[in-house]
């Protein structure tokens, strides 16, 4: 079960920036101007190697960043200002990460994707409108004349922040993107500027389980070896791929799409599966791979720097009613050493399924799921609960928790405690990117002009 983060934390900017991603429309803002100079149209306010930033690009941020002020925009000119500076210091930045990423021929954003982007976020912005008139004004007064010129500038915006997003994705998988630690000063002064724009606490639960899943005889294993194997030998024989796939896979994510795991990185996949996988040359059909699943036939599609697409056709081996029931057994037997003072570690151990998390921390109460929700009931902290299944669906494949929970919050408003952690890797993560930016920055012309 993934651990509870508040997105709302993370989702804060670090300074009073400019967001590249977001395109909220607002109140009207003050009647400043970044530019008080009448008689020009436009000017340019900076230049990064030889493109220029515009006093209009500017404008144009100032308006997405409306909605997103808790406060509103600065009702001051000076302070207006400078806001003004910083958010042509976030595009110039933020250019400077582009022109990086175009020269590195590798990192590809579609025109389909930009296109998807944009209606979507097209949509989403002309739904907060109650008419196209008032659509249209709110456009205008932002500098864009027509939807259809609003609709370029997304388009725009989309695709620089997709390539940014692509070069911060590869440097951190080629682990050129290290995390700067934070000092808990940054880390307090962090908290203290965005506290009260964070929701409430909810009621959360802390909790660690051993999962037993049924375990198939060494008779059915065999069999289900052999036909991996049979199946490895036709499909280096020349056999299509996707068809095995539909027909014998056991998978049924994948099954439909003829095996197809799509792209992925490191960590998505159980370490058996991994090892394996990203070590095959596109095109070659490994032995059958050995997981808590079953057995994995893979074949790699495509590869990239930290990435890779395949397919794979997964083998289980039966499960009888007698294994399912031996599962039940076993954690309610491991629930009772448990609760006699049991070694938690040893037990889980040597049952634990790998392929679940063995433990989670202030997941919100009203998100756990149904199953959960139900086997742990009104448990305090330090309760083992009586186990229970999940995976109901899987029929005799059905999984059993055996459960303690380790701590039960009310709800209540968020303190520093709470988020240290999220605020900790939030920081590093953003120090990182602005240390190398500083970098880029020093190796580009940049001319400031505001």
């Amino acid at each position: 079960m993934a651990r509870h983060l508040l997105l709302a934390l993370l989702l804060l900017p670090v300074a009073a920036s400019a967001q590249d991603d977001s395109t909220q429309m607002g109140p009207p803002g003050p009647v400043f101007k970044c530019d008080t100079v009448p008689e020009l149209i436009d000017r340019v306010v900076a230049v990064v190697g030889e493109s220029p930033i515009l006093g209009s690009q500017v404008e144009e941020e100032i308006f997405t960043m409306r909605a997103q002020q808790a406060g509103g925009l600065p009702k001051t000119a000076p302070a207006f200002h400078a806001l003004c500076q910083q958010v042509v210091t976030d595009l110039v930045d933020a250019e400077v990460m582009v022109q990086v990423a175009q020269r590195d021929t590798s990192l590809k954003v579609t025109d389909q994707e930009i296109a998807d982007g944009v209606e979507q976020q097209f949509r989403n912005i002309r739904q907060r409108f109650t008419s196209e008139v008032d659509f249209r004004a709110e456009l205008q007064r932002s500098g864009f004349q027509t939807p259809e010129e609003f609709r370029r500038w997304l388009g725009e915006s989309q695709r620089k922040a997709a390539l940014r997003n692509r070069l911060l994705e590869k440097l951190r998988g080629d682990g050129k993107l290290k995390p700067v630690q934070p000092t808990e000063a940054e880390m307090r002064t962090y908290f203290d500027k965005f506290r009260e724009q964070l929701p409430p606490r909810p009621a959360t639960l802390s909790f660690r389980n051993i999962v037993i899943s049924p375990r198939p005889s060494a008779t059915a294993k065999d069999r289900a070896k052999q036909l991996a194997d049979s199946l490895v030998i036709a499909l280096r024989g020349g056999a299509d791929f996707a068809s095995a796939a539909k027909r014998f896979s056991q998978d049924p994510a994948s099954r439909d799409q003829g095996g197809d795991l799509g792209w992925f990185r490191r960590g998505l996949m159980v370490p058996e599966f991994e090892v394996v996988a990203f070590r095959l040359k596109p095109g070659v059909i490994s032995d059958p791979v050995e997981s808590p699943f079953g057995y994995h036939i893979i074949r790699v599609e495509r590869i990239q720097p930290a990435e890779i697409q395949a397919r794979h056709i997964l083998i289980m081996p039966e499960v009888t009613e007698a294994d399912a029931d031996s599962a039940s057994l076993l954690a309610g037997q491991l629930a009772e050493v448990l609760r006699q003072g049991g070694s938690y570690d040893s037990v889980s151990k040597l049952y634990h399924d790998p392929g679940e998390e063995p433990d989670a921390e202030d997941v919100p109460v009203d998100q756990l799921p149904p199953e959960y929700k139900e086997g742990i009931g009104a448990a305090d902290s330090g309760v083992v609960v009586p186990s229970f299944p999940i995976r109901k669906d899987m029929g005799l494949r059905r999984k059993y928790v055996v459960l303690q929970v380790t701590a039960r919050r009310t709800a209540g408003v968020v303190r520093y405690e709470d988020v240290k952690d999220q605020i900790r890797k939030k920081l590093a993560d953003d120090l990182a990117v602005q240390r190398y930016v500083a970098r880029m920055r020093r190796a580009t012309y940049v001319d400031l002009r505001l």
